[in-house]
């Protein structure tokens, strides 16, 4: 989206849209909205405005490259960048491993290589306005500055959303910010690869460098050694997803292969202190009932292809990222690999979560709802300390879009109030409910987290399968269609 940085560009990019604004209003205004009682005028203008920007008819580099825009680094925030060496081809082997250890069968996946990360240091500033500019100091002195401010001895570990193919951490840092300012810790903002040039599981292997080098700095890194029982995963979206295939990838290798080789050491694979995330894409497929029930609360389109037609990517023009050879239908990852657990999370077993620490979810009434609630159901059945908030009417990361409304203030006063927890050990038992946030906040109960989704664990795993099965197939038939086109 266009960043309000730039007044020109926002109004062009705002007047074509004129309309659909003057419609929104005054449709709410007479009560005959769609979202009558479960949006305020706020939510939905920024469901409809966003919506409207969701366009796929452009190729996908210059999807990425606008959704990737640096907006400058001015307020009440402070950035250090930072590159975390590359290590050893251990760490891919690892994570291989892993993928093997949760194989359900036939799955293929490109061999990802590993290299250095890049990642943002990100912290709250105070006593500063809105426009005060970033002093013109080194990283390392910004660095030094931001730990000064950040009262805590915990860390998050950040991971942005952007369906894998899009944002940055340049795009997240006022939300990152937010979490700092309320727990009082250090951010580290992940610079994973993306796809389609790097599928999974490119961006697994460069979250557990990431996370390796907190615990275990290399040699010229700013921050000192941080414990496991200190870092909190946390993410958004397609960053939720990564945060939990992490935490799955670290619980797999504790039991198939508990060391790694990493900067010449043989280091333990430790858990980290908690989990948090908001709107997690917990199913790669969208294959669950909430995403066309919930699509019109929400800026996520459903699916338009209906399963009885042969399965095709999404009609991309091409240019240098896509299509890819060998074709594959999904952006992020081969056909024969959506049902895998560290692809979808919504796949792994009840049983493969035991022992993980404590984890909180926040969802909306969206069209990723189901999936993120189905995870939390499975966790408590392996007596995971969960924590689920869902909120009536909101959309997918309405926390992260909408910080200073009432709706974002009270999700990040749940998720940060978690987030200190944990880090502290202060979690106890799950409750075994959820916390349902009414609109407007004026009703908040708790609900049996068996209640909150009607979806069974049984259906969901078969619904998802059905959809791996139609994309394997739809890959089948284009790996054809481009081999008739090349013999021509």
């Amino acid at each position: 989206m266009t960043s309000i940085n730039n007044p020109v560009a926002f109004l062009k990019a705002m007047l074509p849209r004129i309309p659909l604004i003057v419609k929104t209003i005054l449709l709410h205004g007479i009560g005959m909205s769609s979202v009558a009682g479960k949006q305020d005028l706020r939510t939905e203008m920024t469901v409809a405005i966003i919506r409207s920007f969701m366009d796929f008819r452009r190729p996908l580099r210059k999807q990425q490259i606008a959704s990737m825009r640096e907006p400058g680094i001015q307020g009440p925030i402070w950035v250090s960048k930072v590159t975390l060496p590359q290590p050893e081809d251990d760490i891919q082997d690892a994570v291989i491993k892993a993928i093997e250890a949760l194989n359900v069968g036939g799955e293929t996946f490109d061999i990802p290589g590993v290299g250095p990360v890049e990642a943002e240091w990100t912290g709250y500033r105070k006593g500063v306005d809105k426009k005060a500019p970033q002093p013109e100091i080194s990283e390392e002195e910004k660095y030094k500055e931001l730990r000064k401010e950040a009262s805590a001895d915990s860390v998050i570990l950040y991971f942005h959303g952007g369906a894998y193919f899009m944002m940055d951490p340049c795009t997240h840092r006022v939300p990152v910010a937010q979490f700092s300012k309320y727990t009082g810790a250090p951010v580290l903002s992940v610079r994973y690869r993306l796809a389609p040039e790097h599928p999974f599981p490119s961006a697994l292997v460069d979250a557990l460098v990431a996370y390796l080098s907190l615990i275990h700095p290399p040699p010229g890194s700013l921050h000192d050694p941080i414990s496991a029982n200190k870092i909190i995963l946390a993410g958004d979206s397609a960053g939720g997803n990564l945060s939990l295939v992490l935490l799955q990838t670290l619980l797999t290798l504790r039991r198939v292969s508990p060391t790694i080789r990493f900067h010449g050491q043989e280091v333990p694979i430790d858990l980290p202190a908690g989990l948090a995330t908001s709107s997690p894409w917990c199913d790669i497929t969208r294959s669950m009932p909430s995403v066309a029930k919930n699509a019109y609360l929400d800026y996520l389109k459903p699916p338009s292809q209906a399963p009885e037609t042969i399965y095709r990517p999404i009609p991309i023009p091409e240019d240098d990222l896509w299509p890819r050879d060998p074709p594959r239908v999904d952006l992020y990852c081969n056909a024969s690999a959506t049902a895998h657990p560290l692809v979808s999370p919504l796949a792994a077993d009840t049983s493969l979560w035991k022992d993980a620490p404590p984890v909180f979810i926040s969802v909306g009434e969206e069209g990723l709802s189901d999936e993120g609630l189905i995870v939390a159901r499975k966790m408590r059945q392996s007596g995971v300390p969960v924590f689920v908030e869902q909120y009536e009417g909101m959309p997918h990361c309405f926390g992260l879009l909408m910080v200073s409304t009432p709706a974002g203030k009270r999700f990040f006063s749940g998720m940060t109030e978690f987030m200190r927890k944990a880090a502290a050990g202060e979690i106890g038992k799950s409750p075994g409910t959820g916390t349902f946030v009414g609109f407007k906040l004026k009703d908040e109960r708790e609900i049996p987290l068996d209640k909150l989704v009607e979806v069974s664990d049984e259906d969901a795993l078969e619904r998802l399968r059905r959809s791996t099965y139609w994309r394997i197939e739809g890959e089948k038939e284009l790996a054809k269609l481009v081999q008739e086109r090349a013999k021509l």
